[in-house]
């Protein structure tokens, strides 16, 4: 490899006036000569200032380049277009609320090196706050929303497995390795190789893109050095949106690449004792914190209005105090997280948005479900 090969940083915006002069600001930080690298940036048909803001850097900056696409129907056909201008022998993808860091460009291309069979890099998210005080931000960060590492059991540096069984849960569920595009750079000659497009659905277009690239016998390195900041959703509405289509993504990739089997897979112990068995219907069942604390509470609302219609019965006075004692036990688990996060006096809101970030998630994987002939009950977390 040449000590600097020519990169593309490929960018999709759509009325990102909000983070965009902030991903600038770290983009034009970044430790690689102007002369090997371009700056694609497909806008989808932006109403506010997100292209008057691109065309004030590119007067400053010859090596940003603007792909206009009105209408844009999706990030992912977004993405397309700009890949057809794209002229690296690297591909970098980021978002327009991420400031990838000053080292970005060089830790990526320096696992390329390792090993020519590396076809794909991807490096650590974190959090970069935009308003001091806002409570979406400050959950995002507690949480380490999008970090790649505590979703893999706190990996280090190092190659990502490769698909083995294709059951559900390696391709949608807590085994599916794979990078997205807020921080993940390719070889251009993999790309070409694997013939790979992102699909056209409004979502999971990294995940089928990446797995497109590493079915085609490519691997996957991950690089935390080479970190992205994200800047996230404004407001909750904004956030639910983002975990309703993250459940929606699973449907139609589990159709695509999972094998016929149905999992039941409980999340109290760390190793997740999974059951799997051959099902016509493709899937994931769940049952972690979340589920279980809704379900021992229905239980024990329910054997509560048997005890009063029944009140001589030994078995329900036996059964109610136990299920009871497991709803109050699960419910803890489950909001516990929520402790230590300031200011202690928003504590019920931080359990909401806990609540309700889950349940949109799961309705996400529900959706589609007909359509794609899946069935995904989603993991708490």
């Amino acid at each position: 490899m040449p000590k600097d090969p020519f990169i593309s940083i490929i960018i999709p915006v759509k009325n990102f006036e909000r983070t965009l002069d902030k991903t600038f600001e770290y983009l034009m930080n970044i430790d690689y000569p102007r002369e090997s690298m371009e700056i694609v940036i497909a806008d989808g048909g932006s109403s506010d200032g997100t292209i008057p803001l691109i065309k004030k850097y590119q007067k400053t900056y010859p090596f940003i380049k603007l792909v206009e696409i009105p209408n844009c129907p999706t990030p992912a056909y977004a993405r397309n277009k700009a890949l057809e201008h794209a002229k690296g022998e690297f591909l970098f993808f980021t978002d327009g609320d991420c400031a990838p860091c000053k080292e970005w460009a060089y830790e990526m291309l320096k696992q390329f090196q390792r090993d020519e069979k590396i076809g794909i890099v991807g490096g650590e998210i974190y959090t970069l706050r935009v308003e001091k005080d806002n409570m979406v931000e400050a959950w995002c960060e507690h949480f380490c929303f999008n970090m790649v590492s505590p979703r893999y059991g706190f990996i280090k540096e190092g190659y990502f497995p490769l698909l083995s069984d294709r059951r559900p849960s390696q391709i949608a569920g807590h085994r599916a390795y794979f990078f997205v595009t807020a921080n993940v750079a390719y070889r251009k000659k993999a790309i070409e190789q694997s013939k790979a497009k992102f699909w056209d659905n409004a979502t999971g277009e990294d995940i089928d893109f990446c797995y497109k690239v590493q079915s085609a016998g490519w691997k996957l390195y991950f690089s935390p050095k080479a970190k992205v900041d994200h800047m996230h959703r404004a407001n909750l509405a904004q956030l639910l949106k983002v975990w309703i289509s993250y459940g929606a993504a699973h449907p139609p990739l589990l159709a695509k690449y999972s094998k016929n089997r149905m999992e039941i897979i409980l999340q109290l112990q760390r190793s997740k004792p999974t059951i799997s068995f051959p099902f016509p219907i493709k899937g994931f069942i769940y049952l972690g914190n979340f589920h279980l604390f809704q379900i021992f509470g229905l239980s024990s609302l329910s054997l509560l209005i048997a005890l009063i219609n029944n009140p001589a019965s030994l078995a329900l006075k036996i059964s109610l105090p136990i299920s009871i004692a497991l709803f109050v036990y699960f419910t803890y688990q489950f909001v516990k997280w929520c402790i230590p996060m300031e200011p202690r006096r928003n504590f019920w809101d931080w359990c909401r948005m806990k609540y309700l970030t889950n349940l949109y998630f799961i309705k996400g994987g529900l959706k589609g479900s007909l359509k794609y002939k899946t069935f995904c009950i989603e993991p708490s977390f």
